[in-house]
């Protein structure tokens, strides 16, 4: 297959794939007299496992190591399901800080009319001006955490 056919049927762009094989999730792929990549069905498969894996949210060095044991058959599940583990970990913590994030934004949103006057406790929460009392503690934890 060239890289267009296998990039529809695989759902992975060809510039992706170019990349994935740069950085050696893929193998090097044999090429033509002309130059042009040509790909076998194994190639497909792993960029069909690749596409799945981004799709979980795990980053391009934790697909590495997947494709790594998906390859060694003599693999352990254990060291599968602790890399899925570390991944939900990761996960739960993107989770909650983005409701920390939404719930400062509802707090703004909140303290704000929304009227014709030029006062706005939205632009003035994310400019940190915003008075302690009235300031919600998520919003000033998100501005250290640089979010």
């Amino acid at each position: 297959m060239n890289i267009g056919a296998v990039a529809k049927a695989s759902g992975v762009s060809a510039k992706m794939i170019r990349h994935y094989e740069q950085i050696g999730l893929i193998g090097h792929s044999p090429r033509t007299e002309a130059g042009y990549r040509q790909y076998q069905e194994r190639d497909l498969h792993t960029l069909k496992f690749i596409r799945s894996a981004r799709d979980l949210g795990f980053s391009l060095e934790q697909i590495h190591q997947l494709l790594s044991l998906w390859y060694d058959e003599q693999r352990s599940s254990a060291e599968v399901k602790q890399l899925a583990e570390s991944h939900l970990s990761d996960l739960d913590k993107r989770i909650q800080a983005l409701i920390t994030m939404r719930d400062a934004l509802v707090s703004l949103s909140e303290s704000c009319c929304g009227d014709n006057r030029p006062d706005c406790p939205i632009l003035e929460g994310l400019a940190g001006h915003v008075p302690a009392s009235s300031s919600p503690p998520q919003l000033s934890k998100q501005k250290a955490q640089g979010v």
